[in-house]
Parts: structure tokens; sequence; C-alpha cells
């Protein structure tokens, strides 16, 4: 009985509490994003430091950004509202989720500019879709936080079925820029599934050959086996991780 109560608790109480909280606010550019505490995984915090890193890779200014796992959209909105992009496409598997980012897309009038998917991971994206560069900020985690959206990846299930589908709505020449934590993967982690995939690790960015005790952001780069490989994913996988580890050879 204490059992279900907690689980009645955590699927239907919570949730109806979380929406009487009001909306946040914070500003990319001359974006005003809209969120709501809860349905931050990182992405307002950690997920800033996608900025730096493309603009120390000098990555041009892409047509068309896609941000997976989107929550409020913090990383993608970041990406438009600086310049880094034109146009943006956002997915989250969570309505409230997708309900924050419809807000920040009415308030500002991006409706031009920014398109919206309530989605099972890709299920809902349709085929026209393509993407110059994606980015995102899954759940980070297969050992912790069992039930929670923004930790939790059970079996690794999700970044799999990515992995397994994401080839198809990338442009030639398109790269994906995930963002992970040394805490609970490293990436060697996910070679295996993006290998099969028909997909190839470009670099990798500050990742520890080991999880790490502590919380530690690291980037993956990946693009599709076969075609070219922009200049600036070049120059990111020529240098050097401060493990001194090449940054596409860090063992597990």
């Amino acid at each position: 009985m204490t059992s279900l109560l907690k689980t009645f608790e955590r699927r239907v109480v919570k949730p109806q509490l979380r929406r009487l909280k009001p909306w946040r606010h914070t500003t990319y550019g001359d974006i005003r994003v809209s969120y709501r505490d809860h349905l931050d995984g990182g992405g307002r915090t950690s997920g800033m430091e996608y900025l730096p890193l493309f603009h120390d890779l000098g990555m041009p200014r892409q047509g068309r950004v896609f941000e997976w796992c989107a929550g409020p959209g913090f990383i993608g909105f970041a990406l438009l509202g600086y310049g880094f992009c034109d146009t943006l496409c956002l997915a989250d598997v969570n309505p409230e989720a997708v309900e924050a980012c419809r807000r920040t897309v009415a308030q500002n009038r991006l409706a031009d500019r920014v398109t919206i998917y309530h989605s099972d991971n890709l299920e809902a994206i349709p085929a026209p879709e393509q993407w110059d560069l994606v980015v995102g900020n899954p759940p980070h985690f297969v050992d912790i936080s069992p039930g929670e959206l923004r930790f939790y990846d059970q079996d690794w299930t999700l970044h799999r079925r990515f992995f397994a589908t994401i080839g198809r709505f990338l442009k030639p020449g398109g790269m994906i820029v995930l963002l992970e934590n040394n805490c609970g993967s490293t990436a060697e982690t996910f070679r295996a599934m993006i290998e099969a995939a028909g997909l190839h690790i470009v670099f990798v960015h500050n990742c520890e050959p080991r999880r790490t005790p502590y919380t530690r952001i690291y980037y993956i780069g990946v693009a599709r086996r076969g075609y070219a490989v922009p200049v600036w994913a070049r120059l990111a996988a020529d240098r050097r991780a401060p493990t001194g580890l090449s940054s596409a050879t860090a063992q597990n």
C-alpha cells in the first residue's frame, strides 16, 4: 500500500502541484524564454557551455538547428538568440516542456523561425525535416533517478533509439554535438550504438576516460559515415583533451 501511495504521489499529485508553480523567464539575446524550475534538466546552466565551445571552434552560422530532449529549449533559444543559427527545431516528450516552448515562441513572435514537436524521441518528426546541427542535453544516467524524465535513461534505450534514427534527418555534412555527463558515462559508452547506426565519432571534448565521481560535462561530436566533416568539427577533432588523451580515442 505504501508503494502504491508513493507511485500515486509521484505520477499524479506532484505533476499537478508543479503546474501551479509560476512561470519564470530568462533572456538570450532578444529572446525571453519561459520555463518552470522542474522542467530544467541543466540546460539553463551547463547547457550554456555550448556557446563558448562553438565560438572557440569558429563554427559558422548554421541554417537549421535541432535541439533533442529540448525541455523549455534553453540551448536552442540561446543559439538562435545569439546568432548561431537562422532557424530552430525543438522536440520533447513532456507536454509541459512543449507548452513552455510554445509560450516562448508566441511571446517572442518566432513562429516563422521556430518549429516545435511533441515527440517521443524522434518518432513524431516529419521526414522533410533536415538539420545542419543537432544539439541536446539528454538524460545522463542509467543507474540514478529511475523514472525521472530529466535524468534517467533505462539501459540507454533513449540514446540507442536516437542514434538509430537521427541519420535520416541530417543534411550532408550535418553534425550532432551532444552534452553528456562524465559522472554517468564516457564517450565509449555510446560508441557501439553510434557505429551500429552508420555514424562515427568525430570528436570528444573534455571527457575523462572513466566515469567520474563528480559532475563533469563533456561533448561528443558525431557525423554520418561517408560524408565530409565540416572544418570546425575537424578542428575540434585535432585538439587534445585536458587529460592528454586524443579527443577521439578515450578508452572506457
